[in-house]
């Protein structure tokens, strides 16, 4: 991959100095997982950032016996950021939701490329406190109606990792138990708010392709109360 197809692919690098780029490119290791597997298990958190080439994943939580989804991650993003900065014990694990490609860079390599480069330094506490104020909204939804909170979670995929087509934003199509994990509502609410954004032609589901078109981002933008 090239300096300028690795800057334009991850946010986290656009201001990054050429010779950062060329270092993280030359220090980067690739991985692939199929569906299902689980990418990260979670006694190796704290080893290495990861960055999303391709696919989805998303970041499990373990209680007991139950596990629940907190976060879905696309192209584009990283993760394991701030494990490297804490050593406190993890219960997460992350697993692909379809085929995916990562890279990886070791903890202590990535801390080094973060004080000598100021401007990525910079570009990721941007991007940690776009992912705070994300979560503070998530947090201020958390007691309105299941259907807004669900277009939220919809506007902030298609916004994020949203692949901009003639016929909508398209994105992964996430399994309703994760969908209905992240937005913090029932299955069952889930399933009957997706039925009901579907008659009404705001979004459209390719079982076959794996993919979800957003058709009206505008209205599920509405809903949701970000306009």
């Amino acid at each position: 991959m090239q300096t300028t197809a690795f800057s334009e692919l991850f946010p986290l690098f656009s201001s990054a100095s050429p010779e950062t780029l060329e270092w993280l490119l030359s220090i980067a290791v690739e991985h692939e997982y199929p569906a299902g597997r689980a990418v990260l298990m979670e006694d190796a958190w704290g080893n290495a950032v990861y960055f999303v080439e391709s696919g989805w994943v998303k970041v499990r939580r373990h209680s007991g016996e139950e596990v629940v989804t907190l976060a879905i991650l696309g192209r584009g993003d990283f993760f394991g950021e701030m494990a490297i900065l804490d050593e406190s014990p993890r219960s997460t694990d992350v697993v692909a939701l379809s085929p995916v490609k990562l890279l990886s860079i070791s903890a202590q390599r990535f801390i080094q490329t973060l004080f000598k480069d100021s401007q990525l330094h910079h570009k990721m506490l941007q991007l940690m406190v776009r992912r705070l104020r994300q979560t503070n909204f998530r947090f201020q939804i958390q007691h309105r109606a299941p259907a807004i909170k669900l277009a939220n979670t919809l506007v902030l995929l298609g916004e994020n990792y949203g692949k901009s087509t003639p016929h909508g934003t398209e994105i992964f199509n996430v399994p309703i138990k994760d969908l209905a994990d992240v937005t913090d509502i029932n299955p069952d609410d889930a399933a009957k708010i997706m039925e009901k954004l579907d008659s009404k032609g705001w979004i459209k589901i390719d079982a076959a392709g794996q993919t979800m078109r957003l058709l009206n981002m505008r209205q599920l933008a509405h809903l949701a109360g970000k306009i």
